[in-house]
């Protein structure tokens, strides 16, 4: 098992450290903070291998970090002679027995552990010739790959092999896996678990005598005297066309499996999507693997699919160290909040602290959208649909714009899980409002939040006093005549208005969110929108 890895200048990470969880690790994280490139670095250091092939033979400028490439040739214009930077991916080892030949402190952590570690260094065999290409730097436009070399590394010093490295790693990506193949898969694992060795006898000797009778089909015999005329103009011999009765196209790799009497490549993305994962899961080679890394398995894959998708996952994967990246909240609640990673260029967040009982709710709710919380940049929690758009339309009045231009998500949180999302605030530092009515009882529901609203990064606002909820406080100041101006009636009594907005809680929101007017909000919600 791995329990650290670290990365140098590659990619999108500069100087990147991340501590594993021994079995589940859920990697969530905004668009371009390196999800897929940590799964492709930890798969890079295991296996010495990028996109199927050696890295020294996929070594390309563009692997380089950005910042350390631009730091690179502005030395070099400002007439300095820089060391050309280096690409370092280290994977630390838990198990010190296992990997003991690996034993030592060769690692940027100097750490007394075992562990590889992947190298792309300047090789100093180009001396001559680099120095005579940045001797006019204005050439140098990023970093100069061709002069570089690939070192596979213990962290005892010594080279590695892939038969040498102790722990090995299989990638899962659906969307690189190619389907044909992925149709062969399938059609195999199904022949290999369901026919007797009679059957593929059978099977085969049906199959040959249906291409043996091709020849003689009269539409084929007619082609076939054609082209027998045309010996001399084609070839010397005489040429007619049948099907390939060699070995090497034997009836398994010709069929094509059919799903629901479809051909396998005319099936939806979604279905694709799964068998390929689950294919890929059920092959010795990954059964071998101490490591698996899935890239987004929720692609294309509806709800309840996905569903049966993770369970499939968490079964197969059981004693593994697993990676998972996800844009998908049931993934994470499925999976389990307390595996999270959320991640960024420098390095991920773990959620290790989190009460049971929330990772319980969670589970047992996974539509809940919790990663709406993890990848907000702050986030504003509210009881229903009617406060949210009541919110969305105090943020507008405050700011000039919507929250979600300032990155700040309004969610509904459905009144008594605000307590479950802000467990999962406190470890992330999360930016939070709290957004309540009162209930009759100020100092009760203050009571309710207490044990949060010690961090400085939490903010409770509760309505105050009589009336208790947000329809009376709304009416309360605004007035009689703005509210039927606002909402376009024509109530004669404040509590005929109440009665109307009680009774179409969302058709009055809408109206205010929408409304031309200028509208008063009450304090708690300025404030919360004001945090």
């Amino acid at each position: 098992m791995l329990k650290k890895i670290v990365i140098k200048n590659y990619k999108v990470f500069r100087d990147f450290v991340l501590d594993l969880a021994p079995g589940m690790n859920v990697v969530v994280g905004d668009n371009a903070v390196g999800k897929s490139t940590l799964l492709e670095a930890v798969n890079l250091a295991l296996t010495g291998r990028l996109n199927g092939a050696p890295l020294a033979a996929e070594l390309s400028p563009f692997l380089f970090n950005l910042d350390a490439a631009r730091t690179y040739t502005r030395a070099l214009r400002s007439g300095g002679r820089p060391v050309p930077p280096e690409i370092l991916i280290e994977a630390y080892f838990e198990d010190a027995q296992d990997g003991a030949p690996l034993l030592g402190q060769n690692n940027s952590l100097r750490e007394d552990v075992p562990g590889v570690r992947i190298r792309v260094s300047f090789n100093e065999d180009f001396r001559e010739e680099y120095d005579a290409y940045v001797a006019d730097p204005a050439q140098v436009t990023t970093v100069p790959a061709e002069y570089y070399k690939v070192d596979w590394l213990g962290f005892d010093g010594n080279g590695v092999t892939a038969r040498s490295v102790p722990a090995t790693a299989s990638l899962i990506d659906a969307t690189a896996i190619r389907l044909q193949r992925g149709a062969d898969a399938y059609l195999q694992t199904i022949i290999g678990s369901n026919l007797e060795p009679n059957e593929r006898v059978e099977l085969s000797r049906s199959y040959r005598s249906l291409r043996e009778t091709f020849s003689g089909i009269d539409a084929v015999a007619a082609v076939n005297e054609k082209l027998a005329g045309e010996r001399g103009d084609i070839s010397d011999r005489r040429l007619t066309l049948s099907i390939d009765l060699s070995q090497r196209s034997g009836w398994e790799r010709s069929l094509v499996p059919h799903l629901d009497d479809l051909p396998f490549p005319y099936v939806g993305k979604g279905e694709q999507s799964t068998l390929k994962i689950l294919l890929a899961l059920n092959r010795k080679k990954v059964k071998d693997t101490h490591v698996v890394l899935i890239e987004e398995p929720e692609n294309h894959v509806s709800f309840s699919t996905l569903n049966q998708l993770i369970d499939k996952v968490i079964q197969k994967c059981a004693g593994k160290q697993v990676l998972v990246t996800t844009h998908s909240a049931y993934i994470l609640n499925k999976l389990g909040l307390n595996e999270l990673v959320l991640l960024s260029p420098q390095g991920g967040h773990r959620i290790t602290d989190l009460p049971p009982s929330t990772v319980d709710y969670f589970k047992k709710l996974p539509g809940y959208d919790t990663l709406r919380l993890v990848l907000a940049k702050r986030a504003i929690l509210v009881e229903g649909p009617s406060d949210e758009l009541i919110v969305q339309r105090a943020y507008l009045d405050v700011h000039g714009k919507p929250p979600i231009a300032d990155g700040v998500d309004v969610i509904n949180v459905r009144g008594l899980s605000a307590k479950r999302f802000l467990d999962l605030a406190v470890p992330l530092r999360r930016c939070v409002a709290v957004v309540n009515d009162n209930d009759g009882d100020v100092q009760k529901m203050a009571a309710k939040y207490a044990g949060y609203s010690d961090h400085d990064f939490i903010s409770i606002h509760i309505g105050k006093g009589d009336p208790n909820t947000l329809e009376p406080q709304v009416i309360a100041v605004n007035g009689l005549q703005r509210m039927n101006e606002v909402l376009g009636t024509s109530h004669q009594t404040e509590a005929a208005v109440l009665t109307y907005m009680l009774a179409n809680k969302t058709t009055w929101a809408l109206a205010v969110a929408e409304s031309t007017e200028t509208i008063v909000m009450p304090e708690y919600i300025v404030d919360a929108v004001s945090f």
